[in-house]
């Protein structure tokens, strides 16, 4: 067999290297983004309890067993800290209540799912608490990135909801005489009333009653 060149020998130890290193740094990514979402599971459970305000890069640091510079790699500031919390709140909750809605045929069947995952979603809160509920409460007055992410976050989820209704209408199971933004605003009222009666007042008939509340407003646009 003739000998390998040392051209070729040289190539293909620098693959060799080179593969190496993509490897080293492949798996860094993974451990990186890994820790990012531990620290984004930490924080979400944090922020449940005591609200957006209450998340801090120390916090975070001390229930992660981390460095607040190891946070900080992660996380450049507070601010920024708190606008992932949001996204990820909205994620899991498009997860847990949005898409396993989609799975129900257009109209009426997809706006009750919507509701009924929605109250769902508000029970489990019920000793957490809820991030847009709280954090509008923090943010209503306080201009910046982190409100606008809220905001930007309720509205989309506002939307699903109106869109829901406006579907029951095309599909004949709603009146043509509905109107999509005011059954969309009542139904988002009966979640806020289930929240306050259910976490605040602790009334153990808040879930019966917003599903009530439901049905009549159903049964006055229903064809």
């Amino acid at each position: 067999m003739p000998p390998v060149p040392k051209a070729q020998n040289a190539v293909a130890q620098r693959s060799r290297r080179a593969a190496a290193v993509g490897a080293r740094a492949g798996r860094a990514l993974q451990k990186g983004q890994q820790t990012r979402a531990a620290i984004l599971d930490a924080a979400l459970a944090l922020a449940a309890p005591v609200g957006l305000e209450g998340l801090s890069i120390g916090a975070i640091a001390e229930v992660m067993g981390m460095s607040k510079s190891g946070v900080f790699a992660h996380f450049g500031s507070r601010e920024e800290l708190q606008i992932a919390v949001v996204r990820e709140y909205h994620q899991r909750f498009e997860r847990d209540v949005f898409y396993p809605a989609l799975q129900q045929p257009r109209g009426l069947p997809r706006l009750r799912a919507l509701f009924d995952l929605w109250m769902l979603q508000t029970a489990l809160e019920i000793d957490a608490g809820c991030v847009y509920i709280s954090g509008a409460v923090e943010f209503d007055d306080r201009p910046g990135p982190v409100r606008d992410e809220l905001v930007q976050t309720v509205k989309t989820w506002q939307d699903a909801i109106r869109r829901a209704v406006e579907l029951a209408i095309a599909e004949g199971h709603l009146k043509p005489s509905a109107q999509p933004q005011q059954i969309a605003f009542e139904i988002h009222g009966l979640i806020l009333a289930l929240h306050y009666d259910a976490r605040f007042l602790r009334n153990p008939q808040g879930l019966s009653l917003a599903r009530q509340g439901f049905e009549h407003l159903l049964e006055r646009h229903i064809c």
